[in-house]
């Protein structure tokens, strides 16, 4: 049938040899494109995996070579540091059984420093220095001995004893006061030795579970607990002693110490007040260049003049070196080489810079001087380069970092900081020497200090206008802000004239990424000017004084000497801050620029230091009269310039106490002298009459040319109203105030005034000195 609804099909569609051949095209290349996709994902994930495979390779290689390094025989010998947790520990008995173990030589094994060849290990057990101390009371170890000792261990084994009843036993007030001295500055490995362990089984573990349970939070996560009783536990003991990987803070790592196991002195015969002192010791961490400064503990930096490196007389392998020679009896005998500085390469004992004092004057140039001006400023438009945002090109000359010999002072005509402000017991100064002084009028001054230290807490920066002397002449280094955080104050405005004598960095990071980069420069070169890490050395230090180095003489058979080196730039003074926070056990109040001895890493110096805030915000922080308890603060000294990060203990002498207190502790922030601390104080007055917006205050001032010098600055009150000053009222000092509110007739007028505060210069640069 036909018509309308006959079915249709669709015609056959016909491809052609073109289409054919399209396709066939496509497909080859999706095939290929897959293909190498897949192909590039599985070179990444080959070439994650060899870099995985890499870098596990590397991290294997540098154990197994500091493990070889830690424990060969050209290693230094490792230090115990044995101390006792309270008085009632016997630590003498147990150095010498660890000695005794260590060493078959009776005689040898009464020494501090011994080679075991049965545990292929050195060691120095108990103190650092020749002669061993033995403690049997905590009250015989004074803190700075502790301190010392601290600094140069490798291993802290504390010791407690088991026949203690509770925790407070276990560790008593020296202990814990030394344990938290300990954690500022670092702990390296530490261990618990427990003594007197019951010889019963049962009673023994139990015994040593509830030393372990009650001291367990006072050290860390990784310190394990020892029994220390018997031979046998001390063998397990050094069998895994021998096997650890030690970890030492990272600080100690950045700089070659030694630790003086002898210590003579040799005077100078062109200068009667001058001698060459003689440390000897390992040299440890990193190889020391003759070349380079040291600092020696508490004495200060000095150069060397010679360095002897000597045959070792400990050697771990007696068979190799049987000629071992007694550096006690005979020191020229045994020195493999000698080591001598180069004048062209010796780093220069650079402390302050010199500023002329003519620099300022204005006299009339000549012609010559003027055309080398001339060329001086082309030379100078020519060398033109760019400085950081803020930095002028005054500042810019002091240090920089590709350069070791631009330094140059800062000249200013402004006034120094003078201590004006006697009234406000933030100066640091009792007005006559301490040595001189009763005890009755040492008790007087402790009083006063208690009293504004209790006052300042109370209510902080109020000062009070004195009758006898203007406001205006009083308080005229004091200026008024709109806006604490957002006001401007320029940093190089009316510098005082320690500002001429320091140093400053055009790029502080910049400069110690240099800094560091050729220190391990000389490291790596492995140079013929340098003791080698674990080489047995003496060193000459050269102009020391002669007062000085008898103390040193004398300190060395209680403590450790130690002798530092130096990174460049890190003897010229700078302005230095801390970060820091008063010590839970010093309850005596600590004011600004009051003499304290700052431990900086390994270096000691005595500073004067001012207390400021540390705002985020702004580019200025609030000077504070006093440190307080319980929150950090940030310490600006004048001292010598340290690269952090540096641990800080800081020490403060009490009257008639021999040894000082920790103070306070905290950590190296930064080098600025720059950072702007300004010292606020807070003039007050009352209404007398109240009409509205308006008021009669009177009592902040007391004449009426003071209130117009002060007319300016605005003033503001304690229940939160803000406002101006209009005019004096009378003559005694009343003046006109108009509010942005309704003042209330019980309130206080207030008027906020700041000028800019420095630390004090030192009188005395080092310990030893004094």
């Amino acid at each position: 049938m036909g018509g309308s609804r006959a079915q249709v099909n669709k015609p056959h569609k016909t491809v052609s040899p073109l289409n054919l051949l399209g396709t066939f095209i496509k497909s080859l290349k999706k095939n290929r494109i897959a293909k190498s996709n897949r192909n590039v994902t599985q070179g990444a994930r080959a070439a994650r995996l060899q870099r995985s495979k890499m870098l596990r390779e590397q991290k294997k290689e540098a154990l197994l070579k500091e493990k070889r390094a830690s424990g060969g025989s050209a290693s230094p010998p490792r230090v115990i540091l044995l101390f006792p947790l309270s008085a009632s520990v016997n630590v003498s008995s147990l150095a010498e059984d660890i000695l005794r173990l260590l060493s078959a030589d009776v005689s040898r094994a009464l020494s501090s420093t011994v080679a075991s060849s049965e545990y292929k290990l050195r060691a120095t057990v108990g103190v650092t220095a020749p002669v061993f101390i033995s403690c049997t009371a905590c009250s015989s170890w004074d803190l700075l001995s502790c301190m010392e000792m601290a600094k140069v261990a490798d291993l802290i084994a504390f010791v407690a004893s088991a026949t203690e009843q509770s925790t407070c036993d276990y560790i008593d007030s020296f202990g814990s006061q030394c344990l938290s001295v300990f954690r500022s500055l670092g702990l390296p490995s530490t261990v618990v030795f427990i003594r007197d362990l019951p010889t019963e089984l049962k009673r023994r573990n139990d015994a040593k579970k509830i030393v372990t349970s009650s001291l367990t939070s006072e050290f860390p996560e990784d310190c394990k607990f020892y029994p220390a009783d018997t031979k046998d536990d001390l063998h397990k003991f050094m069998w895994l002693f021998k096997e650890q990987r030690l970890t030492t803070p990272h600080w100690r790592n950045q700089r070659p110490y030694l630790i003086a196991q002898k210590v003579d002195m040799v005077p100078d015969d062109s200068s009667p007040e001058k001698c060459t002192l003689l440390l000897t010791g390992y040299t440890r961490a990193h190889s020391l260049s003759v070349n380079q400064l040291v600092h020696v503990s508490g004495a200060g930096d000095f150069q060397l003049s010679r360095i002897d490196i000597m045959k070792d007389p400990i050697p771990l392998n007696a068979r190799k070196d049987h000629n071992a020679m007694d550096f006690d009896d005979n020191q020229d005998a045994g020195i493999i080489r000698s080591l001598a500085p180069d004048p062209s390469s010796q780093e220069p004992l650079l402390v302050e810079n010199v500023p002329d004092p003519l620099a300022g004057e204005q006299t009339w140039p000549t012609e010559a001087e003027m055309a080398e001006a001339e060329r001086n400023q082309k030379h100078k438009r020519l060398r033109k380069r760019a400085l950081p945002r803020g930095t002028s090109e005054y500042q810019a000359a002091w240090i920089v970092d590709d350069t070791d010999g631009e330094d140059s002072g800062v000249e200013n005509d402004g006034d120094d900081d003078k201590d004006d402000d006697g009234m406000l017991l933030d100066e640091g100064e009792s007005g006559f020497p301490r040595d001189n002084m009763t005890r009755e009028q040492i008790e007087d001054e402790i009083k006063k200090i208690k009293e504004a230290h209790a006052e300042d807490e109370e209510f902080p920066d109020e000062v009070d206008t004195p009758l006898d002397v203007p406001a205006r002449k009083r308080f005229g280094k004091y200026r008024g802000l709109k806006s604490f955080r957002t006001s401007s104050w320029d940093p190089k405005e009316s510098l005082p004239p320690e500002y001429a004598r320091i140093f400053a960095f055009d790029n502080f990071a910049r400069t110690q990424k240099h800094v560091v980069a050729k220190a391990l420069k000389v490291e790596q070169e492995g140079r013929d000017d340098c003791a080698p890490v674990g080489s047995f050395a003496r060193f000459y230090i050269k102009e020391v004084p002669f007062h000085v180095a008898s103390k040193l003489c004398a300190a060395s058979r209680t403590a450790p000497i130690v002798l530092c080196g130096l990174l460049q730039h890190e003897s010229k003074m700078s302005v230095l801050h801390f970060s820091i926070k008063k010590h839970d056990s010093y309850d005596t109040p600590v004011k600004s620029k009051e003499e304290l001895i700052f431990h900086v890493g390994f270096r000691q110096f005595v500073a004067r230091p001012i207390f400021s805030t540390d705002n985020i915000n702004s580019d200025k922080h609030k000077m504070e009269r006093f440190l307080h308890a319980g929150r950090f603060s940030i310490a600006s000294i004048y001292a010598p310039i340290s690269f952090p990060p540096l641990p800080l203990i800081a020490l403060k002498g009490a009257a008639g106490a021999g040894t000082p207190a920790v103070a306070a502790v905290g950590s190296l922030r930064s080098i600025d002298p720059d950072r702007i601390i300004l010292k606020k104080i807070i003039l007050t007055g009352y209404p007398q009459r109240v009409s509205k917006l308006k008021a009669s205050v009177r009592y902040m001032f007391h004449n009426p040319e003071d209130v117009r010098w002060f007319k300016p600055v605005e003033v503001w009150t304690k229940c939160g109203r803000r406002g101006r000053v209009k005019e004096p009222v009378g003559t005694h000092g009343a003046m006109k105030c108009i509010f942005n509110g309704g003042l209330q007739q019980h309130d206080t007028v207030c008027m906020s005034l700041y000028k800019r505060a420095y630390p004090k210069w030192p009188e005395h640069r080092f310990p030893a000195n004094v």
